[in-house]
């Protein structure tokens, strides 16, 4: 599962490199300054979760922990819903996308949460 979690942090961190290059340079000039900034958002919450991704695979080489293994799955879903709506609203203009936003937010919580608990 260790490399499991790094492989997927480590191409969720090269997806996002290539998405946030994207998103500067194509997608400048056709969003509104709003929608770009939920587009970066949706970039900045992908690189930070890839890099939790890399820790928990990390982690897992250390010690093996069902907590551990909750928090990657909870941040590869969490880049999933999260990021992936935003990116989707954003490049599509169907508002309700966003509806699915939160989801990935929670996703991100268990995830943190797990680890907090992994860590304790």
């Amino acid at each position: 599962m260790d490399r499991t979690f790094m492989f997927v942090g480590a191409l969720m961190g090269g997806v996002g490199v290539g998405i946030g290059a994207f998103g500067a340079h194509a997608l400048k000039a056709r969003l509104s300054t709003d929608m770009l900034a939920v587009y970066e958002t949706g970039v900045r919450y992908q690189m930070y979760h890839a890099l939790a991704l890399l820790v928990v695979g990390l982690l897992l080489t250390r010690t093996d922990g069902r907590a551990l293994v909750l928090a990657g799955w909870s941040f590869t879903a969490g880049i999933l819903l999260f990021s992936g709506s935003l990116y989707a609203l954003t490049l599509t203009g169907i508002t309700t996308l966003g509806a699915i936003t939160p989801i990935g937010g929670v996703a991100f919580l268990i995830g943190w949460g797990a680890l907090a608990y992994a860590a304790f």
